[in-house]
Order: C-alpha cells, then sequence, then structure tokens
C-alpha cells in the first residue's frame, strides 16, 4: 500500500503488521474501516501469513476513534452508515483466521480501544490510557465495545468505563483484565511481534481451529464447545500440517508448515 493510505500494511516472514495512519490521532473514516476490513480478508486468503499486529503511527496515539465532526450534523443516515462500517470491519478483524495482537502505543479511545477489543491480544505500553467516552458527546460504543469490553473485564468493570466514563491506565488494564500485557514505551510492537512470531512456530491449521473454540464460548453453551472441539480435532486430520507435526515431531526436527 501507498504512503497514503490510511492502513499501512508490511509483511514480515509471516506476520502482517497493519498500521492505522491518519495523523494526529489516527481517527478512523469510512474509507478507512473499508481498507481494514478489506485488508484483513486479503489477508485471510493469504496462506503464509499466520499472524497480525495492529498499531497506530507516531508516539501518542494508537487511535482516538471516530472523528466526531462525522456526526456534528445528526444526519441519521450517516450515523446508520458509520455503525455499519464500524461493525463489518471490526468483526471481520475479530474473525481474522489467524492471531491479532494490538500494539497499543498511545491513546486508546472510543473506536480506537474497539478496534483493540476485536484483536486477540492487547500489548500496551507503560504510558497508554484506554477508554470508551462515548456518552460523554450523547453518543455510546457501537462497534462491540458494549459486548467485547464486558466478555473480557466483567460487568462491574465495564460499567465504570462506559457509564461512568471512566479512562484506565495501562497498569490497572492489565489488573483487569483488559490487556495481556504491559511494556514500556516504545516497546509495544517489539513485544507484538515477538509473540506473533511464537504464533507462526505452531501450526496455522490447529491455531485457526483453535480460536474458532475460544471465541465460540462467547456464544454457545458448553456442551456444544465439546462437541465442536471433538469435530475439529478429527478435521484436523483432514490437513497437511497435522501430518507435518507429528511427523516433525517423531523425526526430532522442526516442522514445515504448509497452512493446508
Amino acid at each position: 500500500m501507498s504512503n497514503e493510505s490510511a492502513i499501512l500494511l508490511t509483511i514480515e516472514g509471516h506476520i502482517a503488521v497493519l498500521t492505522m495512519n491518519n495523523p494526529p490521532a489516527n481517527t478512523w473514516t469510512a474509507e478507512s474501516l473499508h481498507q481494514l476490513k478489506e485488508t484483513v480478508e486479503a489477508l485471510n486468503k493469504n496462506p503464509s501469513i499466520y499472524a497480525l499486529v495492529l498499531t497506530g503511527q507516531g508516539e501518542k496515539f494508537f487511535s482516538a476513534g471516530a472523528d466526531l465532526n462525522l456526526f456534528a450534523s445528526g444526519d441519521k443516515g450517516v450515523a446508520v452508515s458509520m455503525a455499519q462500517a464500524f461493525g463489518e470491519a471490526f468483526e471481520t478483524l475479530s474473525a481474522f483466521r489467524g492471531v491479532s495482537i494490538a500494539a497499543i502505543n498511545g491513546y486508546a479511545m472510543g473506536g480506537g480501544l474497539e478496534v483493540a477489543l476485536a484483536c486477540d491480544i492487547r500489548i500496551a505500553e507503560a504510558h497508554a490510557e484506554l477508554a470508551l467516552p462515548e456518552a460523554k458527546v450523547g453518543l455510546l460504543p457501537c462497534a462491540g465495545g458494549t459486548q467485547n469490553l464486558t466478555w473480557l473485564v466483567g460487568e462491574g468493570w465495564a460499567k465504570r468505563m462506559i457509564l461512568c466514563g471512566e479512562r484506565v491506565t495501562a497498569s490497572r488494564a492489565l489488573e483487569i483484565g483488559l490487556v495481556e500485557e504491559v511494556v514500556a514505551t516504545g516497546q509495544s510492537l517489539e513485544a507484538a511481534m515477538s509473540m506473533a512470531q511464537s504464533v507462526a512456530n505452531q501450526s496455522p491449521s490447529s491455531v485457526a481451529a483453535c480460536k474458532i473454540l475460544i471465541q465460540n464460548c462467547r456464544s454457545e453453551p458448553h456442551n456444544h464447545g465439546l462437541m465442536r472441539e471433538r469435530e475439529l480435532f478429527v478435521k484436523l486430520f483432514d490437513t497437511a500440517d497435522q501430518t507435518e507435526g507429528v511427523t516433525a515431531f517423531l523425526e526430532k526436527r522442526r516442522p514445515e508448515w504448509k497452512n493446508q
């Protein structure tokens, strides 16, 4: 992609790095949301990509969310189209077949936090602050925020952040389970890349199946998950990766994954 793009894409081995690039605060627009969706869809079709890292351009902002100028007119049609664009983009990211890691390199506000919530894992820099402040301007989180935040941190903290407008520091975010790791300022991308590399060491076919099963817990009963677990286990025997993984272990060598 060109440097003019709102979503910059670079590939390092089996890892795709997506950088939100709309300075100064990396706010979302209809165009950038569409670009995010298209980019993730293209990565899903690329069997050599096993992991995705998402970060923000610059040192201060991961993303400040939606550009509020879009809603200044009070136009309901704009609200409908933007809500749909947010939903499609972030749900596509959540359904990425590999592992997605948010490298939160600064403020993550509103839609900026919601895109991090759509990722599988979140690594925040020590100076980062996170919030869903939509109710302060007469709006609400419409890109998965009310659902995903509650799933991660529980109803109490979700209500503190959404209903009371509480902003949390990186250390508090780690304490309540909103992020999985806190690193020094300037180190989130490096930490995310290291974690993504550990993903690339595992069978991408197995990782994709395991991710489906883990996320299944959000919407399906326990018994359904147990049944699907057995089904997907057997289905892995249709893949080349299953044969390669077991054979490589027995031959005491590194496996060569095909993602097929």
